[in-house]
């Protein structure tokens, strides 16, 4: 990495107080490789070398970094610096930092704000959080339908430096209502007098300012676009969210969809950022849910009891029952879960979903059940084990039970994310292991009372 290479000659030239070699130093390299290198630094010499880069530079380095680093450093400059900073970035990259503080340090960051950018940043955390309001900035090119395209060019050399994007240009009408969309391009090379209307795309695209980040997360990978127009509920263009920023979101929604998945609530931090007080509180609750729940399977054992002490050779395959439910639940939770969250699968689709588990079930059930009955036939004459006088009918009752309980963990890890879906839930709490825990407490039901119908008369 950069930074390793450049680290201890950057610390010295600070105890030095060299600033001018910094300076020099540090030009030489983009934001983003500054940004880079400042991720290997402690939070005092990242805020000496932010102080000695041009404004413009610094504001770029501060974007590429992490929110964690963001709020560091701002504890470490001075108030001018910080709203030198703050001014400078792009609104969205603004509004991001702003939304993981605290309500005293949002509200003071934004004192700090020239008149119009304290405007703009109180109207993008109007919106709800985790909204697409949050995460779009104003920073887009309006036109008006009405143009030519020589109107459109004389507008965009006064206009267009200020703004984020050019290659698409936005279509309003005289209320501010998104018409459509031109691309740069078409105008450039049509004759002057072209009138905008005719260099249309015909393309209905855009997001509601009030919709969850995810579905700007689906339209990016529906219509193939690096940007997106966002309006308001009356249709008035408000602002434009880039792929950069939805990236972003992507991540973030992926890695709490994972760690619920493990059984516990989202991080807030990175993990070596958060505290051990907050990863045991995240950890714990649901710990504690699964332990709980694990107790009805003692209590299911306790009830067959009777059974397990006339057929002690039934305690042995237990875990292997139990274990392959889970396994087979747990597999189609995980399934299911992540083809809802990138729209391969919704609630109306449940009846196929069913139909395909109850296939899949059965077959991945009879594989295993294949491996059961060859694994106590084969022991049973090599002599490795022995059954006793009624060893086919014991692995017939294993191959049996691991049909039913693979083909009911199957059906059950692809239901549950359904029915909490439909009930408002988040599917990802529906995690691997509670789905885990709950066939281990059925598993037990369906194993013993195959047991008994196989097995009464002789071991039962």
């Amino acid at each position: 990495m950069i930074g390793n290479l450049l680290q201890p000659e950057l610390v010295e030239l600070i105890k030095q107080r060299n600033f001018a070699q910094l300076r020099e130093i540090l030009c030489g390299f983009s934001p983003m490789e500054i940004a880079e290198i400042f991720t290997d630094l402690q939070s005092d010499d990242e805020a000496v070398l932010m102080r000695i880069l041009p404004h413009e530079t610094a504001a770029e380095v501060f974007e590429y970094l992490s929110l964690e680093e963001q709020e560091q450093l701002l504890h470490s400059l001075g108030s001018e610096q910080v709203a030198q900073i703050l001014n400078d970035i792009s609104p969205d990259d603004r509004t991001a930092l702003l939304e993981e503080l605290p309500a005293a340090a949002t509200q003071k960051l934004l004192n700090l704000l020239s008149p119009n950018e304290r405007k703009i940043a109180s109207d993008l955390l109007g919106y709800p959080k985790d909204s697409i309001g949050r995460r779009m900035t104003p920073e887009y090119v309006a036109i008006k339908q009405s143009w030519n395209a020589q109107e459109v060019l004389n507008y965009l050399r006064v206009e267009g430096r200020k703004r984020e994007s050019l290659n698409q240009l936005y279509v309003v009408d005289e209320k501010g209502k998104l018409v459509d969309w031109v691309r740069l391009r078409n105008v450039v090379v049509a004759d002057p007098q072209t009138p905008v209307v005719e260099l249309l795309e015909n393309r209905n695209l855009a997001l509601r300012a009030t919709d969850d980040q995810e579905s700007a997360v689906a339209a990016f990978r529906k219509y193939d676009v690096t940007i997106l127009p966002v309006v308001d509920s009356k249709d008035v263009l408000v602002g434009v969210v880039t792929v950069d920023d939805i990236l972003d979101v992507a991540e973030k929604e992926a890695t709490e969809d994972i760690q619920k998945l493990g059984g516990m609530e989202a991080l807030d931090a990175p993990y070596l950022k958060i505290t051990l007080l907050q990863m045991v509180k995240k950890r714990a609750g649901w710990l504690s849910i699964l332990f709980v729940s694990e107790m009805f399977t003692s209590t299911a054992m306790g009830y067959f009891e009777g059974e397990i002490e006339k057929a002690a050779i039934l305690s042995i395959f237990l875990p292997l029952i139990l274990s392959s439910g889970g396994n087979s639940g747990s597999q189609a939770t995980t399934l299911i879960i992540r083809a809802m969250a990138v729209r391969d699968v919704a609630l109306r689709d449940w009846a196929r979903v069913f139909r395909r588990e109850l296939m899949a079930g059965l077959s991945l059930g009879f594989v295993l059940a294949t491996l059961g009955f060859a694994r106590i036939f084969i022991w049973q004459h090599l002599k490795f084990k022995d059954y006793g006088p009624h060893y086919m009918k014991v692995a017939l009752t294993i191959s049996g039970s691991l049909i039913g309980v693979v083909l009911w963990g199957s059906l059950v890890g692809a239901m549950l994310p359904m029915v909490l879906r439909r009930l408002k839930f988040d599917p990802a709490v529906c995690s691997a292991p509670f789905v885990a825990t709950l066939v281990d407490v059925t598993g037990i039901v369906i194993y013993f009372n195959v047991a008994y119908q196989l097995l009464h008369g002789t071991l039962l």
